[in-house]
């Protein structure tokens, strides 16, 4: 049985910072809107904007400021934006219907310039919860989006850590994703009696540091 779902990436976020310890390791997050994308664009000078309800990666776009101006990619298309003004009017053709927040960018390892996240899902079986899955998942050729359904590609969780962060204590930040995944299925299954399956998305920057990226009550 999967359990009881839960599709707003906004809900299971303000569960998450409540806890001192978690809260560290998640990107700064506000629902999306003409004055969020100024004021964490000014702080953090690339942020990803993706619907509150929404999966597989669809609909997620990141903004990077360059310079004077901004770069917008979707998908696989990316276009340049001069102003703040022109960067709202590509926003807008984009015609963002659903409802969005607004995330600060995390700038991700690589494997051969491609960025690279973590899946981690965990199965609540017989009273106890086990962890079913530890894998990297590499994006795509010119995508950010790591979704497997978008083109992204799974690798072995210690050859994904070797190849992206050659420096860093592969055992060590194992055990770190284990802990965080510990604490935060505490987190959540109190907020959200019933929960039966949880896909925690983590993200290592280019310094190791781990951040929570989403997660997931119905993980594919």
């Amino acid at each position: 049985m999967a359990g009881r779902q839960l599709a707003s990436k906004w809900l299971k976020t303000e569960a998450l910072l409540t806890d001192p310890q978690v809260a560290p390791y998640i990107p700064a997050t506000e629902s999306y809107g003409g004055d969020t994308l100024v004021s964490m664009l000014a702080e953090h000078e690339m942020v990803v904007i993706k619907p509150i309800v929404g999966t597989g990666g669809n609909g997620v776009i990141r903004i990077e400021k360059v310079g004077t101006g901004y770069l917008v990619t979707y998908k696989k298309r990316t276009v340049h934006a001069d102003t703040l003004n022109s960067l709202q009017n590509v926003l807008d053709r984009m015609k963002l219907k659903r409802r969005y927040l607004i995330q600060q960018g995390i700038r991700l390892a690589r494997i051969h310039g491609r960025p690279l996240d973590y899946r981690v899902k965990v199965v609540k079986g017989r009273g106890r919860w086990e962890f079913r899955a530890m894998v990297g998942r590499l994006a795509g050729p010119g995508l950010f989006v790591t979704n497997i359904c978008k083109g992204g590609s799974l690798l072995q969780l210690r050859h994904a850590l070797r190849l992206s962060l050659p420096h860093i204590k592969r055992r060590q930040k194992r055990n770190e994703m284990r802990q965080l995944t510990r604490q935060c299925i505490a987190i959540l299954e109190s907020s959200f009696p019933g929960i039966g399956e949880l896909g925690f998305d983590y993200g290592l920057d280019q310094d190791g540091k781990i951040w929570i990226l989403e997660v997931n009550t119905r993980p594919s």
